[in-house]
């Protein structure tokens, strides 16, 4: 019989609406539930694509005695930490404190008043490697909770009590100058793998806020060590495991240093943040590697992600059949050289395991091999390549296909809006645009009211009932920002503006640092705040970055100081830890390059104004904004006033408060832009 979770929209909590735990969502009603009980809480928080998730879920939760022993002794809830982020933030910061580490699933139990006391991650059902077994943990909580209530009390109000006085004392006064960031970029510098590309050690994510960080340093300042770390990092990860050679797209992150063996998950998030950086590395240097993976990235993301009702997905499962009835991780994906033969034949195979690098012994377990491209001095035949390709990907198709999760998280959404109209500027792809344009309908038809507030996530074109947290709006205004950009319809900046005018109002405090949260969400034992990166940009820089772009469409005050004011974080935090605030060092990059503004003015189907257009969108200057608009048009406030120049289409530069003179010359504007 199915358990409360059957009636939730989010398709991970739906995987365990069969469980036999009487799982609850989080609600009120679920610690009223505890309170009337008199038990404790097992809060579970995971999401659809994880794939030790899966397994704690297999082994534990879909076991009737260990799903009876928890029905007796606690109210267990269930929480998709894609849906609520803000519930994951601060009971993974508790768990982090605790034990010095996190990850999920994650594992709390927690007072009836959600104060938390006891944590961890994954359990096995017995105990392994050190780690206790989950039937043990049970039996332990549920003794400490019979025994010691007043003693489990005061330790989770002490949690509390440490977390809620844990604040960000960081000077948001002055945004970053030349000597910080000259401190960041060596900072990265010590962390950069130059043998392999990337940074840091096993595992190794990709690194995309840092890329654009280092992009825009580069453009700015001429760095050719800034170049060099985001080349070398993007051609190591295209030509590695971590990208599917076969069908585009990046994985979640690779388990070593060299980039061969990923986690096969695919997010919507990572696929979007690349993308938009290999186009800004095409953008930059006019790499053909860049090109491609950019491109590939893109059609990727519409052809496996891309919903009915125009939104993207957000994962797609790490674990699929291995055509044997069991579920593996990177089923779908890898090969062994016996399989090869089979779909192309005893030379076209040998071929093939030469280009891919798969060999006898197999680079991940099996014998099969994760498909990479080794060589990078050989010159092959591309036609004999492309037509074993084809054929790789049409036997793959014909594999079982990993699940995906169809929720549409709002802020993903947004990243994934900027990233195909930009790549669909550049490369001439209206499709690519035309597909940006659905995903932002989608947003305002579903996700946003009247008011410029946004719901976190739909499923099925029905809205969920998470409100959105800041990254959501920040993401999708920035997504808004790009699409007008690219498109011209001011409309986009408008819809920016209501969101941003939320974030300004509801998420900002006095002195200028942002929440994760509105000021009128959900109570939590903490309101969650943090500036730093993680898989994507934080909400705090990406909301600096969005603001700063809506000033400069605009010539709002207000915007451009409250921008100022979130950057101060970066002051404090980029010389010190420039991985994990590289979102707010590239918006740092724009502030300091202006950023600069072009006004586009001309009829919009007079080859002038497109070449005029195109040549503004393809300058790499940091955080650049474009609006292309009619003589005469006040869509946007930066077109107003803006003339013909002899009756010709022209485009006007501005920049730190002075423009240039207008020009008709496309090849000018470029030069004037970096181009």
């Amino acid at each position: 019989m199915p358990n409360r979770l059957a009636h939730e929209t989010s398709p991970y909590l739906l995987q365990h609406a069969d469980n036999p735990v009487d799982w609850w969502p989080w609600s009120p009603e679920a610690f009223a539930e505890a309170r009337r009980r008199g038990v404790p809480v097992l809060l579970s928080v995971g999401y659809s694509s994880c794939h030790w998730c899966h397994v704690m879920a297999h082994e534990s939760f879909e076991d009737e005695p260990t799903a009876a022993y928890l029905n007796e002794h606690f109210v267990s809830v269930k929480v998709d930490r894609e849906e609520r982020p803000d519930v994951d933030a601060v009971y993974m910061e508790a768990v982090q404190a605790a034990t010095g580490q996190g990850g999920w699933p994650m594992t709390v139990f927690l007072t009836p008043d959600a104060e938390p006391f006891y944590f961890g991650t994954y359990f096995p059902p017995a105990p392994r490697h050190g780690m206790p077994g989950f039937q043990q943990v049970l039996e332990g909580v549920r003794a400490a909770w019979s025994d010691r209530r007043d003693e489990v009390g005061q330790v989770a109000r002490r949690i509390v009590r440490d977390l809620s006085e844990r604040s960000l004392a960081v000077d948001t006064a002055r945004p970053p100058g030349q000597e910080e960031i000259h401190t960041a970029l060596l900072g990265l510098t010590r962390d950069f793998d130059a043998t392999r590309g990337g940074f840091g050690g096993a595992p190794k994510f990709p690194p995309s806020m840092t890329l654009e960080f280092l992009l825009r340093h580069h453009v700015r300042t001429g760095s050719e060590a800034a170049l060099e770390m985001a080349s070398a990092t993007c051609e190591a990860m295209a030509r590695g495991g971590i990208y599917d050679q076969l069908g585009g797209g990046f994985a979640r992150y690779a388990v070593d240093a060299s980039w061969t063996v990923p986690h096969f998950e695919k997010m919507l998030y990572d696929n979007a943040l690349l993308c938009r950086a290999y186009a800004h590395l095409w953008r930059a240097t006019g790499s053909e590697l860049a090109r491609r993976v950019a491109l590939e990235t893109a059609d990727f993301m519409i052809r496996e992600l891309r919903t009915e009702q125009g939104g993207f997905a957000s994962a797609l499962d790490a674990d699929s059949d291995d055509g044997t009835g069991r579920h593996t991780e990177g089923a779908y994906y890898v090969w062994t050289p016996g399989q090869l033969r089979e779909v192309l034949g005893k030379e076209d195979a040998a071929l093939a395991t030469e280009y891919f690098g798969v060999t006898e012994e197999g680079t991940f377990e099996e014998g099969a091999s994760v498909l990479q491209l080794p060589d990078t001095e050989r010159l092959w035949d591309a036609a004999k390549v492309a037509s074993i390709r084809e054929r790789l990907l049409a036997a793959r198709d014909r594999r079982p296909r990993p699940g995906r999760d169809d929720k549409i998280v709002a802020a993903w959404n947004g990243l994934a809006i900027a990233a195909l109209a930009e790549t669909g500027a550049y490369f001439d792809r209206p499709d690519l645009i035309q597909a940006a344009t659905d995903a932002a309908d989608l947003i305002v038809r579903v996700h946003m009211d009247w008011h410029g507030r946004l719901f976190r996530t739909s499923l099925d074109g029905a809205a969920g009932t998470h409100a959105g947290v800041l990254e959501d709006y920040a993401d999708v205004a920035e997504g808004f920002l790009a699409l007008s950009a690219v498109t011209g319809e001011g409309v986009w900046v408008d819809f920016a503006g209501l969101l941003l005018g939320t974030v300004l109002d509801r998420f900002t405090g006095p002195d200028g640092a942002l929440f994760d949260t509105a000021d009128d969400a959900e109570t939590l034992i903490r309101r969650p705040q943090d500036p730093t990166d993680n898989a994507t940009p934080s909400g705090w820089t990406a909301a600096a970055g969005a603001l700063l772009s809506y000033a400069a469409y605009t010539g709002s005050a207000r915007h451009r100081e409250a921008a100022e004011k979130a950057l101060g974080v970066v002051t404090a935090l980029g010389p010190k830890a420039p991985r994990f605030i590289s979102w707010g060092l590239a918006v740092a990059e724009a502030l300091l390059d202006g950023p600069r503004e072009v006004a586009v003015v001309g009829p919009a189907d007079h080859p002038a104004t497109v070449r005029l257009h195109r040549a503004a969108l393809l300058s790499p200057a940091p955080g650049l904004v474009v609006a292309v608009g009619e003589p005469g048009s006040d869509e946007v406030p930066l077109l107003a006033g803006r003339t013909l120049l002899d009756a010709r289409p022209a485009a006007y530069v501005c920049r730190n408060f002075t423009c240039d003179a207008p020009t008709a010359d496309p090849e000018a504007l470029a030069g004037r832009l970096g181009g």
